[in-house]
């Protein structure tokens, strides 16, 4: 896919996204559901990413705390997917403390595997199958460029964003997702030599 098809389906599922979230805001549940299920699986992905096993009862918690303050939030689609990003990484990191825990390897359910695309059926399996290795590998990074590719790359968050959720200035940000992207590369080079050199 080129990115002018991919920057164009992001924005009309942005804009999907905000008048689902504008219509829930004025109190039409059926839209909060809509809204839920566009962003759910990749708020669920990045949990993954930080809290491992617990992702699903921290998003529930999330949730709980983006349907009490629905009606405080200003903006858009992308907006939208930010503001509940930082909810949740919030709820993460509590989570995190109160388990003195460090960050666990994510694990792949099915979950990340329904987030909306119009693919055919052989293609979702590869893209899955691609999805759940990339997921695995990003687990192994530095906490900091783990949540950087998450949050561009599962979320789909831009890079101005991704800083606001973690705190931190787009050049940061920037650095951190080129780091882990390269360590990523690095790695799957390796994989493949080593494969490759095995096959022989």
């Amino acid at each position: 896919m080129n990115k002018a098809v991919g920057h164009r389906r992001a924005q009309a599922y942005d804009a999907e996204l905000g008048a689902a979230v504008e219509r829930a805001q004025a109190g039409d549940e059926d839209a909060f559901e809509i809204a839920y299920r566009m962003v759910q699986p990749g708020l669920l992905g990045f949990l993954r990413g930080l809290v491992g096993e617990d992702a699903e009862d921290v998003a529930s918690d999330a949730w709980l705390e983006i349907a009490r303050d629905l009606g405080r939030f200003r903006g858009d689609g992308a907006g939208f997917r930010g503001w509940t990003a930082v909810i949740a990484r919030h709820r993460a990191l509590d989570h995190l403390r109160r388990q003195k825990n460090r960050p666990r390897g994510s694990l792949i359910e099915q979950d990340l595997r329904e987030m909306p695309g119009a693919q055919d059926t052989a293609g979702e399996v590869l893209e899955s199958l691609a999805t759940e290795r990339a997921l695995e590998l990003i687990a192994t990074l530095p906490q900091d460029q783990a949540e950087a590719v998450l949050l561009r790359v599962v979320v789909g968050l831009d890079g101005p964003a991704t800083g606001r959720v973690l705190g931190k200035r787009p050049g940061a940000i920037r650095t951190a997702v080129h780091r882990g992207l390269k360590r990523l590369a690095e790695r799957v080079t390796d994989t493949a030599a080593r494969a490759e050199g095995g096959s022989r």
